[in-house]
């Protein structure tokens, strides 16, 4: 069963290991079918740029989401042909340049807690990207799990254009990680903007999709996650995340803590007599 909430409706996060489904955000649509969360940004009008508020709601839903026994993998999207042009420019870059220094930093800290929370939690994200992709909308698909891209999309890494450091929201950090330190460097320095043929031979997208397609594409996958070992998912991301902080020895160690409690969960079992049975496991996330 799917729902959708509409802005302006009464909204409140779920307490710990509440359902989501049942969430009514403000500043942006979700809806929730078959363990998959759709994030759609929501105003197209503007290529669905972020405000002070979206980035804050933003940040609450991924920080909920390790809590949320019925989601196990979030899509996010954009409405009207496009991803995310960035930060408003009335509603957020003006007001910038009136505040001081720490009310400069209180910002940049939470844009940034944003990545940390899609970075933590437990739930792939898969991000549908047609049209622009710019500014803080290049950050959120750079924090997503995987990417699917249209061949009209692009990204731009353009803070410098605005007079800015390109290290933004975690960009330094992590879109090296993605595409390599050389490549990154040019984005960041450049501003340019990245076509899709290019992000994909760059490794930036995983998949290049027709326009009418992405996003059902980028739910397939997802659900496609869902039907796997959820918890085991949650465990990969969360390897992935921290071992690039780790040498080679703590990594193998690290892992081998991690896969023995994958091993003592009712999936690992429910794989295994699967197995003998000649059948296709159906994993229950536990």
């Amino acid at each position: 069963m799917s729902q959708r909430y509409l802005p302006g409706q009464p909204h409140q996060l779920p307490r710990h290991n509440q359902p989501m489904a049942g969430y009514q955000p403000e500043h942006f649509l979700l809806s929730v079918k078959d363990g998959v969360a759709t994030v759609s940004l929501n105003r197209p009008e503007r290529k669905n740029p972020l405000s002070f508020d979206s980035y804050a709601e933003l940040r609450d839903f991924f920080r909920a989401l390790p809590y949320a026994p019925d989601i196990h993998a979030v899509v996010i999207t954009g409405e009207g042909g496009n991803f995310c042009s960035g930060g408003d420019v009335h509603e957020i870059i003006g007001p910038l340049t009136q505040l001081d220094m720490p009310g400069l930093l209180a910002f940049t800290r939470m844009t940034g807690d944003l990545v940390k929370a899609m970075r933590a939690c437990p739930q792939p994200i898969i991000a549908a990207i047609d049209g622009v992709c710019a500014g803080a909308g290049a950050i959120l698909a750079m924090a997503s799990d995987l990417r699917y891209g249209t061949e009209r999309s692009k990204t731009y890494f353009l803070f410098n254009k605005v007079g800015l450091a390109g290290c933004d929201m975690g960009a330094c950090a992590l879109l090296p990680r993605i595409i390599g330190q050389g490549r990154a460097s040019e984005l960041l320095f450049t501003g340019r903007g990245l076509g899709a043929l290019e992000a994909e031979r760059w490794g930036f997208y995983n998949r290049v999709c027709e326009a009418g397609t992405v996003l059902a594409d980028a739910q397939a996958i997802a659900a496609q996650l869902v039907a796997g070992p959820t918890f085991a998912n949650g465990i990969t991301k969360k390897m992935l995340q921290q071992e690039w902080n780790m040498g080679v020895d703590e990594a193998i160690e690290a892992e081998a803590q991690a896969q023995a409690i994958c091993m003592a969960t009712n999936d690992f079992h429910r794989a295994y007599h699967a197995f003998v049975a000649k059948q296709t496991p159906v994993f229950e996330g536990d």
